[in-house]
């Protein structure tokens, strides 16, 4: 039940992003702009590739790709960014789970991120959380639906 309502939540926050209340026939509009099978459109996409090149990219590189030996930690003890396209953990977690760690930062992780809250706004969060989903293989997409 939980799932739905949070599937529920992340569908409005994106129908509220590209402004369908705004516009004269709903459905058609989001039926036209949602990326087949998944949650968000393509212009969140697009808004989240520019959040990603200016806030993301430094750290988990181009396509969200990350770092290759997430796993191992750094001198410092701390874990390098992992890759957020797919062949990480990202895909386990919920967009909740998402967010929050946008939101609070990687440090209570054992990463370095810093917190987006204050920088970013909340369609800014989806957008890139849009953007990075947007490399993930359709099977990998799949079981993280099923995760939800």
């Amino acid at each position: 039940m939980s799932s739905k309502i949070n599937r529920l939540k992340s569908v409005l926050i994106g129908a509220l992003f590209i402004g369908i209340s705004a516009c004269s026939d709903e459905s058609e509009i989001n039926n036209e702009q949602k990326v087949t099978g998944r949650w968000y459109t393509a212009e969140q996409v697009e808004v989240g590739k520019k959040v990603y090149l200016a806030n993301c990219i430094h750290c988990h590189l181009e396509d969200a790709k990350g770092t290759q030996e997430w796993k191992k930690t750094l001198a410092d003890g701390s874990y390098p960014p992992p890759p957020l396209n797919g062949t990480a953990h990202a895909w386990h977690h919920s967009i909740e789970v998402l967010l929050k760690v946008i939101n609070d930062g990687g440090i209570p992780f054992g990463g370095k991120m810093p917190a987006f809250k204050d920088s970013l706004s909340d369609s800014e969060k989806y957008a890139v959380i849009a953007y990075f989903q947007h490399f993930w293989p359709e099977d990998i997409y799949q079981r993280w639906e099923l995760m939800k």
